[in-house]
């Protein structure tokens, strides 16, 4: 069975096929093609949602398939029926499960007893389908005709703010798959941890990554700047301790321009104006943020179209 728990479980010819897939699907989205249709997905939320509740939604429905939204708390999860038991019910009504969860392992142990595809929708440590969408934003830009992968090679992200976050790791990731520059930029305490420089080992790729406490240094000629918000989810109780030591880290309009002129501004959203980055800078017209944020639907119709085709 395949999945999509992290950035590497398609190939990188596989990945190019989803990212021109995407772009198909975003030119012909009142006439896609329906690979879902007469099928029924779940999309099961331990977390509270915009972006991928309503795009996962709308994804299903307009690839043909019905999708069907659940909670965690209002299922007999929420009352202590184990994961396997709940993988293996869900997998007799279900051809497919989106999940948004805390901790990776329920995802890994969703994936271990499905006889279903499950896509990594967010966990506390990664967010796959939001990088393929930032990815195939930027080809948008660097190969709109056949949205080639290669154009990214070399190409420098400079990431602000908490560094060991789930969003920092996808970068991470995704850089070392597509052979990528990136330099992380935080206080000290939040570099990228461990469990990130294992699955790069896991997956044959190379630690290519660089952190420093200087946010001046990642900025120089960077390619994209990319932040995230500095409190995320199960965070609030030290949200006051992590604003003042994530202050330095903004993204003004100084900071930006110490990046190539033609530099991209990018967020997964939600964003906290004034804090992890300044209005101007959400505002300018290096920001592509809504795009990015639009692209979530094809990006992931395109993932979930993939695999069903792999999983036939």
């Amino acid at each position: 069975m395949h999945h999509f728990l992290k950035e590497t479980d398609f190939s990188l010819e596989q990945a190019q096929q989803v990212f021109l897939l995407a772009k198909q699907f975003k030119a012909e989205r009142a006439s896609s093609a329906q690979p879902l249709s007469t099928q029924s997905w779940g999309l099961l939320f331990y977390k509270s949602s915009t972006r991928t509740r309503i795009s996962f939604e709308v994804g299903v429905h307009e690839l043909g398939g019905h999708p069907v939204v659940l909670n965690s708390q209002n299922t007999q999860i929420g009352r202590g029926e184990t994961i396997e038991d709940t993988a293996k019910v869900m997998s007799r009504y279900l051809h497919g499960l989106v999940i948004r969860t805390f901790a990776h392992s329920i995802i890994e142990d969703f994936a271990a007893h499905a006889s279903m595809p499950i896509v990594n929708g967010l966990t506390d440590f990664n967010h796959p389908c939001q990088l393929y969408t930032d990815i195939f934003t930027l080809l948008e830009r660097y190969s709109p005709d056949d949205m080639d992968i290669e154009t990214l090679k070399g190409k420098k992200v400079a990431f602000l703010g908490d560094c060991a976050s789930n969003m920092a790791n996808s970068w991470i990731h995704t850089a070392a798959m597509f052979g990528m520059e990136i330099v992380l930029a935080g206080p000290e305490g939040f570099e990228p941890g461990s469990e990130i420089d294992d699955a790069l080992k896991a997956d044959g790729l190379e630690l290519n990554y660089t952190f420093t406490t200087d946010p001046t240094a990642a900025f120089q000629d960077a390619d994209v700047i990319y932040t995230d918000v500095w409190v995320s989810m199960g965070d609030e109780a030290e949200a006051e301790k992590r604003k003042a030591e994530m202050a330095p880290y903004q993204v003004t309009r100084e900071l930006l321009a110490l990046a190539k002129s033609e530099a991209y501004f990018m967020h997964c959203l939600p964003a906290h104006a004034g804090e992890e980055v300044s209005q101007e800078v959400l505002d300018s017209p290096q920001s592509i943020i809504f795009d990015e944020a639009e692209n979530r639907l094809h990006a992931q119709k395109a993932i979930m179209a993939k695999l069903v085709e792999l999983n036939a």
